[in-house]
Protein backbone atom coordinates (compact mmCIF):
# COMPACT_ATOMS: atom_id res chain seq x y z
CA UNK A 1 0.00 0.00 0.00
CA UNK A 2 1.50 3.35 -1.00
CA UNK A 3 1.46 6.51 1.01
CA UNK A 4 -1.28 8.14 -1.07
CA UNK A 5 -3.68 5.36 -0.05
CA UNK A 6 -2.75 5.59 3.61
CA UNK A 7 -3.32 9.31 4.06
CA UNK A 8 -5.70 11.79 2.55
CA UNK A 9 -3.61 14.89 3.20
CA UNK A 10 -0.69 16.37 1.32
CA UNK A 11 0.67 18.49 4.17
CA UNK A 12 0.13 20.04 7.57
CA UNK A 13 -0.50 23.51 9.01
CA UNK A 14 1.77 24.74 11.80
CA UNK A 15 -0.16 27.05 14.13
CA UNK A 16 2.94 28.34 15.89
CA UNK A 17 2.58 30.36 19.08
CA UNK A 18 0.02 33.03 18.32
CA UNK A 19 -2.61 34.14 15.82
CA UNK A 20 -2.15 37.83 16.66
CA UNK A 21 -0.06 39.68 14.02
CA UNK A 22 1.67 41.83 16.64
CA UNK A 23 2.80 38.82 18.64
CA UNK A 24 3.84 36.96 15.49
CA UNK A 25 6.11 39.85 14.57
CA UNK A 26 7.75 39.80 17.99
CA UNK A 27 8.20 36.02 17.85
CA UNK A 28 9.71 36.27 14.36
CA UNK A 29 12.40 38.74 15.44
CA UNK A 30 13.01 36.78 18.65
CA UNK A 31 13.48 33.53 16.72
CA UNK A 32 15.70 35.24 14.15
CA UNK A 33 17.88 36.78 16.87
CA UNK A 34 18.20 33.48 18.74
CA UNK A 35 19.06 31.62 15.53
CA UNK A 36 21.76 34.10 14.56
CA UNK A 37 23.26 34.02 18.06
CA UNK A 38 23.19 30.21 17.98
CA UNK A 39 24.93 30.09 14.61
CA UNK A 40 27.59 32.66 15.49
CA UNK A 41 28.26 31.26 18.96
CA UNK A 42 28.65 27.65 17.86
CA UNK A 43 30.67 28.59 14.77
CA UNK A 44 33.06 30.53 17.00
CA UNK A 45 33.48 27.48 19.22
CA UNK A 46 34.24 25.35 16.14
CA UNK A 47 36.65 27.97 14.84
CA UNK A 48 38.44 28.33 18.18
CA UNK A 49 38.89 24.58 18.59
CA UNK A 50 39.92 24.08 14.97
CA UNK A 51 42.55 26.84 14.90
CA UNK A 52 44.11 26.38 18.35
CA UNK A 53 46.38 23.34 18.51
CA UNK A 54 46.19 23.39 22.32
CA UNK A 55 42.48 22.51 22.06
CA UNK A 56 43.02 19.39 19.96
CA UNK A 57 42.16 17.12 22.88
CA UNK A 58 39.31 14.62 23.43
CA UNK A 59 37.27 17.04 25.57
CA UNK A 60 37.29 19.75 22.91
CA UNK A 61 36.81 17.22 20.11
CA UNK A 62 33.50 16.25 21.72
CA UNK A 63 32.63 19.90 22.36
CA UNK A 64 33.23 20.68 18.67
CA UNK A 65 30.88 17.85 17.72
CA UNK A 66 28.29 19.20 20.15
CA UNK A 67 28.52 22.67 18.59
CA UNK A 68 28.16 21.20 15.10
CA UNK A 69 25.15 19.16 16.22
CA UNK A 70 23.55 22.22 17.83
CA UNK A 71 23.92 24.15 14.56
CA UNK A 72 22.14 21.33 12.72
CA UNK A 73 19.53 20.92 15.49
CA UNK A 74 18.54 24.59 15.39
CA UNK A 75 18.44 24.55 11.59
CA UNK A 76 15.84 21.78 11.59
CA UNK A 77 13.07 23.90 13.13
CA UNK A 78 13.78 27.65 13.20
CA UNK A 79 14.41 28.43 9.47
CA UNK A 80 11.06 26.90 8.42
CA UNK A 81 9.28 28.99 11.07
CA UNK A 82 10.99 32.14 9.80
CA UNK A 83 10.23 31.37 6.13
CA UNK A 84 6.57 30.68 6.90
CA UNK A 85 6.30 34.05 8.63
CA UNK A 86 7.92 35.89 5.71
CA UNK A 87 5.62 34.14 3.21
CA UNK A 88 2.57 34.56 5.48
CA UNK A 89 2.09 30.81 5.35
CA UNK A 90 1.64 28.09 7.95
CA UNK A 91 1.93 25.08 5.66
CA UNK A 92 4.53 22.36 5.50
CA UNK A 93 4.45 19.50 3.00
CA UNK A 94 4.00 15.90 4.12
CA UNK A 95 7.52 15.01 2.95
CA UNK A 96 8.92 18.13 4.59
CA UNK A 97 7.21 17.22 7.85
CA UNK A 98 8.56 13.65 7.79
CA UNK A 99 12.05 15.01 7.05
CA UNK A 100 11.74 17.41 9.98
CA UNK A 101 10.72 14.55 12.27
CA UNK A 102 13.67 12.43 11.09
CA UNK A 103 16.32 15.09 11.65
CA UNK A 104 14.68 16.32 14.87
CA UNK A 105 14.92 12.83 16.38
CA UNK A 106 18.46 12.37 15.04
CA UNK A 107 19.92 15.59 16.43
CA UNK A 108 18.07 15.59 19.75
CA UNK A 109 19.35 12.08 20.50
CA UNK A 110 22.83 12.97 19.24
CA UNK A 111 22.91 15.81 21.77
CA UNK A 112 22.20 13.27 24.50
CA UNK A 113 24.87 10.84 23.31
CA UNK A 114 27.48 13.59 23.07
CA UNK A 115 26.67 14.74 26.60
CA UNK A 116 27.06 11.13 27.74
CA UNK A 117 30.42 10.75 26.00
CA UNK A 118 31.60 14.05 27.48
CA UNK A 119 30.63 12.83 30.96
CA UNK A 120 32.69 9.66 30.42
CA UNK A 121 35.61 11.82 29.27
CA UNK A 122 35.41 13.85 32.49
CA UNK A 123 35.25 10.64 34.54
CA UNK A 124 38.46 9.34 32.96
CA UNK A 125 40.19 12.72 33.36
CA UNK A 126 39.36 13.03 37.07
CA UNK A 127 39.23 9.42 38.29
CA UNK A 128 41.97 7.91 36.10
CA UNK A 129 44.22 10.84 35.18
CA UNK A 130 47.37 8.75 34.71
CA UNK A 131 45.67 6.60 32.10
CA UNK A 132 43.73 9.42 30.41
CA UNK A 133 45.81 9.69 27.23
CA UNK A 134 45.89 5.90 26.87
CA UNK A 135 42.14 5.40 27.33
CA UNK A 136 40.87 8.48 25.48
CA UNK A 137 42.98 7.90 22.39
CA UNK A 138 41.92 9.50 19.07
CA UNK A 139 40.70 6.15 17.75
CA UNK A 140 38.29 5.64 20.67
CA UNK A 141 37.00 9.23 20.41
CA UNK A 142 36.18 8.81 16.73
CA UNK A 143 34.54 5.42 17.34
CA UNK A 144 32.35 6.84 20.14
CA UNK A 145 31.13 9.67 17.92
CA UNK A 146 30.59 7.47 14.85
CA UNK A 147 28.65 4.84 16.83
CA UNK A 148 26.49 7.61 18.29
CA UNK A 149 25.67 8.91 14.79
CA UNK A 150 24.75 5.41 13.57
CA UNK A 151 22.46 4.71 16.55
CA UNK A 152 20.67 8.06 16.33
CA UNK A 153 20.10 7.78 12.57
CA UNK A 154 18.71 4.24 12.89
CA UNK A 155 16.47 5.36 15.75
CA UNK A 156 15.17 8.30 13.72
CA UNK A 157 14.60 6.07 10.69
CA UNK A 158 12.53 3.62 12.76
CA UNK A 159 10.16 6.29 14.10
CA UNK A 160 9.87 8.08 10.76
CA UNK A 161 8.95 4.87 8.92
CA UNK A 162 6.37 4.02 11.59
CA UNK A 163 4.96 7.54 11.32
CA UNK A 164 4.71 7.16 7.55
CA UNK A 165 2.43 4.14 8.01
CA UNK A 166 -0.25 6.19 9.79
CA UNK A 167 -3.39 7.66 8.29
CA UNK A 168 -4.25 11.34 8.69
CA UNK A 169 -7.85 11.87 7.73
CA UNK A 170 -9.36 15.29 8.36
CA UNK A 171 -7.50 17.38 10.92
CA UNK A 172 -4.04 18.38 9.69
CA UNK A 173 -3.45 21.33 12.01
CA UNK A 174 -0.44 20.99 14.32
CA UNK A 175 -0.50 23.19 17.46
CA UNK A 176 3.25 23.72 17.26
CA UNK A 177 5.91 25.66 15.35
CA UNK A 178 7.48 22.48 13.90
CA UNK A 179 6.59 18.83 13.24
CA UNK A 180 6.99 17.44 16.72
CA UNK A 181 6.22 13.67 16.66
CA UNK A 182 3.86 13.73 19.65
CA UNK A 183 1.26 16.26 18.41
CA UNK A 184 1.33 14.58 14.98
CA UNK A 185 0.56 11.20 16.55
CA UNK A 186 -2.48 12.80 18.17
CA UNK A 187 -3.75 13.82 14.71
CA UNK A 188 -3.66 10.30 13.34
CA UNK A 189 -6.87 8.32 12.91
CA UNK A 190 -4.85 5.06 12.91
CA UNK A 191 -3.92 2.87 15.83
CA UNK A 192 -0.75 4.39 17.28
CA UNK A 193 -0.14 1.63 19.83
CA UNK A 194 2.97 0.40 17.99
CA UNK A 195 4.32 3.94 17.73
CA UNK A 196 3.88 4.56 21.46
CA UNK A 197 5.37 1.14 22.23
CA UNK A 198 8.49 1.89 20.19
CA UNK A 199 8.80 5.28 21.88
CA UNK A 200 8.83 3.64 25.30
CA UNK A 201 11.01 0.63 24.42
CA UNK A 202 13.48 1.78 21.75
CA UNK A 203 13.21 5.49 22.53
CA UNK A 204 13.58 4.76 26.22
CA UNK A 205 16.75 2.74 25.62
CA UNK A 206 18.25 5.42 23.38
CA UNK A 207 17.32 8.09 25.92
CA UNK A 208 18.43 6.23 29.05
CA UNK A 209 21.78 4.94 27.72
CA UNK A 210 23.56 8.33 27.69
CA UNK A 211 21.60 9.47 30.76
CA UNK A 212 22.82 6.45 32.75
CA UNK A 213 26.35 7.06 31.47
CA UNK A 214 26.14 10.64 32.75
CA UNK A 215 24.70 9.57 36.11
CA UNK A 216 27.26 6.81 36.71
CA UNK A 217 30.18 8.96 35.54
CA UNK A 218 29.30 11.79 37.89
CA UNK A 219 28.64 9.39 40.77
CA UNK A 220 32.25 8.20 40.41
CA UNK A 221 33.49 11.78 39.93
CA UNK A 222 31.82 13.08 43.09
CA UNK A 223 32.95 10.05 45.11
CA UNK A 224 36.49 10.82 43.96
CA UNK A 225 36.20 14.55 44.59
CA UNK A 226 35.05 14.20 48.21
CA UNK A 227 38.24 12.27 48.94
CA UNK A 228 40.42 15.15 47.72
CA UNK A 229 42.04 16.64 50.86
CA UNK A 230 42.35 20.22 49.63
CA UNK A 231 39.50 22.63 48.97
CA UNK A 232 41.41 23.96 45.96
CA UNK A 233 41.51 20.48 44.47
CA UNK A 234 37.75 20.07 44.89
CA UNK A 235 37.10 23.42 43.23
CA UNK A 236 39.39 22.58 40.33
CA UNK A 237 37.73 19.22 39.77
CA UNK A 238 34.20 20.61 39.94
CA UNK A 239 35.04 23.54 37.68
CA UNK A 240 35.75 21.13 34.83
CA UNK A 241 32.28 19.60 35.25
CA UNK A 242 30.17 22.66 36.07
CA UNK A 243 29.54 23.68 32.46
CA UNK A 244 28.65 20.16 31.44
CA UNK A 245 26.26 19.67 34.36
CA UNK A 246 24.49 22.94 33.54
CA UNK A 247 23.85 21.82 29.96
CA UNK A 248 22.75 18.35 31.08
CA UNK A 249 20.25 19.79 33.56
CA UNK A 250 18.67 22.09 30.98
CA UNK A 251 18.54 19.46 28.26
CA UNK A 252 17.29 16.42 30.17
CA UNK A 253 15.03 18.36 32.52
CA UNK A 254 12.89 19.63 29.63
CA UNK A 255 12.85 16.35 27.70
CA UNK A 256 11.79 14.25 30.69
CA UNK A 257 8.79 16.48 31.26
CA UNK A 258 7.49 15.94 27.71
CA UNK A 259 8.50 12.65 26.13
CA UNK A 260 8.54 10.23 29.07
CA UNK A 261 4.76 9.79 28.90
CA UNK A 262 2.16 8.67 26.31
CA UNK A 263 1.65 10.86 23.25
CA UNK A 264 -2.06 11.15 24.08
CA UNK A 265 -1.19 13.28 27.12
CA UNK A 266 0.62 15.89 25.00
CA UNK A 267 -0.90 19.36 25.30
CA UNK A 268 -0.31 22.79 23.77
CA UNK A 269 1.40 23.87 26.99
CA UNK A 270 4.19 21.38 26.29
CA UNK A 271 5.14 23.43 23.24
CA UNK A 272 6.66 26.06 25.50
CA UNK A 273 8.84 23.42 27.19
CA UNK A 274 10.21 22.22 23.84
CA UNK A 275 11.68 25.70 23.32
CA UNK A 276 14.21 24.94 26.08
CA UNK A 277 15.94 22.05 24.30
CA UNK A 278 15.22 23.00 20.66
CA UNK A 279 16.10 26.70 20.81
CA UNK A 280 17.44 27.84 24.19
CA UNK A 281 19.96 25.06 24.91
CA UNK A 282 21.73 25.20 21.50
CA UNK A 283 22.02 28.97 21.94
CA UNK A 284 23.32 28.82 25.51
CA UNK A 285 25.84 26.00 25.02
CA UNK A 286 28.59 28.22 23.52
CA UNK A 287 28.17 30.79 26.31
CA UNK A 288 28.06 28.19 29.08
CA UNK A 289 31.24 26.49 27.88
CA UNK A 290 33.16 29.61 26.86
CA UNK A 291 32.37 31.69 29.95
CA UNK A 292 33.50 28.90 32.29
CA UNK A 293 36.49 27.76 30.24
CA UNK A 294 39.76 29.68 30.21
CA UNK A 295 41.14 27.80 27.19
CA UNK A 296 38.12 28.61 25.02
CA UNK A 297 38.17 32.27 26.10
CA UNK A 298 41.89 32.48 25.32
CA UNK A 299 41.39 30.90 21.88
CA UNK A 300 38.52 33.29 21.11
CA UNK A 301 40.64 36.28 22.11
CA UNK A 302 43.36 35.09 19.73
CA UNK A 303 40.83 34.90 16.91
CA UNK A 304 39.52 38.40 17.63
CA UNK A 305 43.05 39.82 17.74
CA UNK A 306 43.97 38.11 14.48
CA UNK A 307 40.84 39.53 12.83
CA UNK A 308 41.81 43.03 14.00
CA UNK A 309 45.47 42.51 13.08
CA UNK A 310 45.59 40.02 10.16
CA UNK A 311 49.20 40.91 9.44
CA UNK A 312 50.29 39.26 12.68
CA UNK A 313 51.54 35.79 11.79
CA UNK A 314 53.27 34.94 15.04
CA UNK A 315 51.31 33.48 17.97
CA UNK A 316 49.65 36.18 20.04
CA UNK A 317 50.34 36.05 23.79
CA UNK A 318 47.22 36.03 25.95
Amino acid sequence: MNRENRTSISGFFLLGFSELPEQQEIIFWLFLSVYLVTMVGNLLILLAIGLDAHLHTPMYFFLANLSFNDICFSSVTIPKTLVNHILSSKSISYIGCMAQIYFFITFINMDGFLLGVMAYDRYVAICRPLHYTTIMCPRLCIILVMVSWVITHLHALLHTLLMDQLSFCADNTIPHFFCDPYPILKLSCSDIYLNDLMVFIVGGMVFMTPFMCITISYAYIFSKVVKVPSTQGIKKALSTCGSHLTVVSLFYGAIMGIYLRPSSSYSAQDMAATIIFTIVTPMLNPFIYSLRNRDIKAALRKIILRVKHPYLLLPIPI
